[in-house]
């Protein structure tokens, strides 16, 4: 009889400590060879690691959210109870069989066309194989276990680490829709119609791009937010003839501090100003919807473009900071962003958000609300036109603004009274600098 045996992790390629988000067998079951024993997951892929021997399950040696590398311990088997030799792979472990999961790291690969779900299931449901469920964060047993039940991965909610889908969220899921309880909100013609995989490959050649991480992650927030927030934009403009001539006089003073004086730090200063004159801007609807959450600091969001994708990093506190302050923190961290060096703790915390578009050009734009905040401000670039006073045309630099919003917060009379008002502080640079 077969003496016993340690499994240790083979060779999974250039990747080192990944983490293991599931463990697959428990002590006393019975494994053959190739049986899943583990699911360890990548930054590019989940995978199954299979067993080399067939035996018992003894003992088991790592836990789920540990990570492991090529020769770390997995568990020990002992001989089957039948005498009959198994016939197991060489004793030199074989390299994995990786079969990667295209989790929300991943880009979504070109999917098999998609059987219809089971009786009972969301009308409009997508089955596993629908490119919902392709993006959806899940292990290959999980996927394996949603095909198995015609689940649609896309509409479960998962409740593991990093929004994870288990496979008890699969079975939730599935009584729950056999029950007649629709997770995807009421039946018939409201349900989101499944999105239907396209073969481009057909019609032409064709390249795929995987998209960053932070690409990635910004979508998702970007989906997020688009699915929660019913949002309408608001559009003004400001005079901001007197500011630029301010700005102007100032930018020798900030040159000679190493610091680029842009209307950015006047747009900061003057969206404060706007979120102390109307609250409720600066605020966050609780879960349950029944209140609002006013906050008493003033953290400023700034959109920034990098290579990797969009980044929002928070400008704390900034009620307390001057002009050159604003500009020297907006400098520094933009170049951190698009280097990769912020700090996590640099991209929390806003409540306002600012993104503009001024340095590309356009005449406005309708700006996503970065939820949990309620509002964000769009600026367009500035251009000089002809304003009618006192009887005469006169040249007048204009600035386009975009302030779009939760309407549930906010209606459209608050809207419009915050982009007034910011226009007016926009255009007396006096009110800035009280």
């Amino acid at each position: 009889m077969t003496a016993e045996r340690e499994v240790l992790v083979p060779d999974i390629g250039d990747f080192k400590d990944v983490d293991v988000i599931e463990i697959l067998v428990k002590p006393g079951d019975a494994v053959q060879v190739e049986t899943p024993l583990i699911t360890v997951e990548s930054d590019k892929a989940a995978m199954e690691v299979p067993s080399p021997y067939a035996g018992i399950v003894k003992d088991i040696h790592v836990k789920v959210g540990e990570k492991v590398a090529e020769g770390s311990a997995i568990l020990v088997l002992s001989p089957l109870a039948d005498d009959a030799p198994a016939q197991d792979i060489a004793d030199t472990p074989a390299p994995v069989a990786s079969r990667p999961a295209p989790a929300p790291q991943e880009s979504p690969r070109r999917v098999a066309a998609t059987r219809a779900p089971p009786a009972g299931l969301p009308q409009g449901a997508e089955t596993v194989r629908g490119s919902r469920s392709a993006r959806s964060h899940a292990s290959p047993s999980v996927r394996r276990a949603a095909r198995e039940l015609g689940a649609d991965l896309g509409l479960v909610q998962g409740s593991g680490p990093k929004g994870r889908i288990l496979k008890e969220d699969v079975y939730a899921f599935t009584r729950k829709a056999l029950s007649g309880a629709h997770s995807g909100g009421a039946a018939g013609p409201y349900v989101m119609p499944a999105v239907t995989a396209v073969d481009f490959s057909r019609y032409g050649k064709t390249e795929m791009r995987p998209l960053s991480k932070v690409k990635r992650s910004t979508g998702q927030n970007l989906q997020r937010s688009w699915i929660t927030v019913p949002q309408v934009t608001q559009f003004d403009e400001a005079d901001i003839t007197d500011l630029d001539e301010f700005r102007r006089s100032k930018m020798q003073d900030a040159q000679t501090q190493n610091i680029k004086l842009t209307y950015l730090p006047f747009l900061v200063k003057a969206t404060v100003a706007a979120l102390k004159r109307f609250p409720e801007f600066n605020a966050s609807l609780t879960t349950d919807g029944e209140a609002l959450v006013l906050k008493k600091y003033f953290h400023i969001g700034m959109a920034v473009n990098t290579d990797q994708g969009l980044l929002v990093p928070v400008i704390r506190d900034a009620n307390q900071k001057g002009l050159l302050q604003l500009a020297r923190e907006l400098q520094d961290l933009g170049a951190r962003a698009r280097e990769g060096k912020l700090d996590l703790r640099e991209l929390q915390g806003g409540c306002f958000t600012i993104s503009s578009l001024g340095a590309m050009g356009g005449t406005g734009f309708t700006p996503l609300v970065s939820f949990p905040e309620v509002a964000i401000l769009g600026v367009s670039r500035a251009t000089m036109k002809p304003v009618y006073r006192d009887g005469d045309f006169i040249p007048r630099l204009t600035l386009p603004l975009s302030l779009s919003y939760d309407h549930r917060v906010i209606d459209g009379v608050a809207a419009a009274e915050f982009c007034r008002y910011l226009s007016e502080v926009l255009s007396d640079i006096r009110e800035i600098l009280l």
